[in-house]
């Protein structure tokens, strides 16, 4: 089953996390247990305060109702039945014939619902507990006790709807067969039912009231981080609660106000190249015009370095300026870039799917990636492109042959201007800005870029592209 478009973003953000927030999760899985067993989502925490009092108030309450309510009504309705028992002893006192004691439990069957037997001069076996030990019989007996006072045994193996009491006389054992629905009420079970049905209804009411408010949250996370990719974000909607409102309407102000900043540098820059441009034309015609010899030789070498290093801080400058983010397709994007490389410099053989659709800034994206493979080129005798796409993210690698790359400068490489010493050759390098427009452009994408080493025994770079 394929995941949802926020699904994979978030995958691709979780897998493009810096070293400190890996270190953040690591830590996160030595918290203590109770801590870990908790919800990570707003949602769900949300939902768990909700539910939590909700819980813990039916349980006190159910509590209080069974030590309390269910308690008084059970006692009095087994004494009940105990004196309707002792009131047909009474009675049986007086009745010496058979057809005496029927008409005697003619009318306690009338009057009290129950139904008795006599059984002259049997007895009661020795040894035999009163009760079964159910929590309805222990309380019917302690009414026995307490309303009778002679020797008896009940069973509540009987019969499913009925207990038997039997009861040891002077002339024999009286058998009084007690129906259950007079040994407790029913609303015991209508007030749990009512609990259980209400607390679902509840949570039911809570979780679409609560996913609705998160939902406005979870719009706002993907406009910031469409956003902080460099894709245009026109139709985002303030909804929510009053906090999510006022978070959403900062957020657009922030648009605004960074997008004017951009807009204004782009147009600055723009200005300043084509005011140092002009006297640069004027200097290199000027120069067209003299005589070749070695002083005008070394002059125009310098003006042709004065513009390489006037674009390239340009360039790194105006990062994207106002180009917006559309699907490309990359691979496409690769192809043409190696072909337009031409054949001076080491071959380019590619590893690449037959398509792979991404939402960027082409021409940012090509001139990152040509900066990287330029670079392999310079240095190593082959170069591999290779591209692989997963649920969450595309990574582009490029591969070299050559020197590479020591681990402890690999970070170093991407400060704006550094240079690496010698072991590169400084003669063939830029203004060592060409690393750091590719990590600018590759974070602007919402991606990363790292170096490793690579396979081959030179350097590899990894870009790491979220879908």
């Amino acid at each position: 089953m394929s995941s949802s478009p926020i699904e994979r973003r978030d995958e691709g953000i979780e897998l493009l996390s810096d070293a400190a927030a890996r270190r953040a999760l690591g830590l996160d899985s030595h918290r203590r247990w109770f801590k870990r067993m908790l919800p990570r989502s707003l949602y769900g925490r949300s939902l768990l305060i909700l539910i939590l009092p909700l819980v813990l108030a039916q349980s006190i309450a159910t509590w209080i109702f069974y030590d309390r309510h269910w308690e008084t009504v059970a006692r009095r309705l087994s004494t009940s039945v105990a004196a309707d028992i002792a009131l047909t002893l009474d009675s049986l006192a007086s009745a010496t014939t058979d057809s005496q004691r029927a008409a005697v439990f003619r009318r306690a069957a009338d009057d009290t619902e129950l139904v008795y037997s006599f059984h002259a001069g049997a007895t009661l076996p020795k040894n035999v507990q009163q009760t079964d030990g159910s929590r309805i019989e222990e309380t019917l007996a302690h009414a026995v006790t307490e309303r009778v006072g002679l020797p008896f045994v009940i069973s509540g193996e009987y019969a499913d709807r009925d207990i038997l009491v039997s009861v040891q006389t002077a002339d024999g054992v009286l058998l009084a067969v007690v129906p259950r629905e007079r040994l407790f009420t029913p609303t015991t079970y209508i007030f749990i039912m009512w609990m259980v049905g209400s607390s679902l209804v509840l949570f039911a009411i809570a979780s679409v009231f609560m996913r609705n408010q998160i939902k406005s949250l979870r719009r706002l996370a993907v406009a910031v981080d469409d956003f902080g990719k460099g894709r245009d974000v026109p139709n985002f909607k303030v909804e929510g609660a009053t906090e999510v409102r006022q978070t959403g309407m900062a957020f657009l102000r922030m648009r605004d106000r960074i997008q004017r900043a951009i807009t204004q540098r782009t147009e600055m820059l723009a200005g300043v190249s084509h005011d140092l441009r002009t006297p640069l034309t004027r200097m290199r015609l000027a120069l067209e015009l003299q005589k070749d010899d070695p002083r005008t030789t070394e002059l125009k070498a310098d003006v042709a370095a004065m513009e390489r290093m006037i674009q390239g801080y340009i360039d790194f400058a105006r990062g994207e300026g106002s180009e917006q983010t559309r699907p490309v397709d990359l691979v496409a994007l690769i192809r043409a870039l190696v072909a337009g490389l031409g054949q001076a410099g080491a071959p380019v053989m590619m590893a690449l799917p037959e398509d792979c659709a991404l939402p960027l800034r082409p021409d940012a994206m090509h001139r990152c990636l040509g900066n990287l493979i330029a670079n392999a080129r310079r240095y190593g005798a082959h170069v591999w492109v290779t591209v692989i796409e997963s649920n969450a993210l595309v990574e582009v690698l490029v591969d070299d042959d050559g020197p590479g790359i020591p681990p402890a400068d690999r970070e170093a490489v991407f400060r704006p201007f550094f240079r690496l010493d010698p072991s590169r050759n400084p003669e063939t390098g830029g203004t060592g800005l060409g690393l750091a427009i590719a990590r600018d452009v590759v974070r602007v994408h919402g991606g990363e870029i790292v170096l490793e080493d690579s396979p081959h025994g030179g350097l590899r770079a990894r870009v790491r592209l979220p879908k």
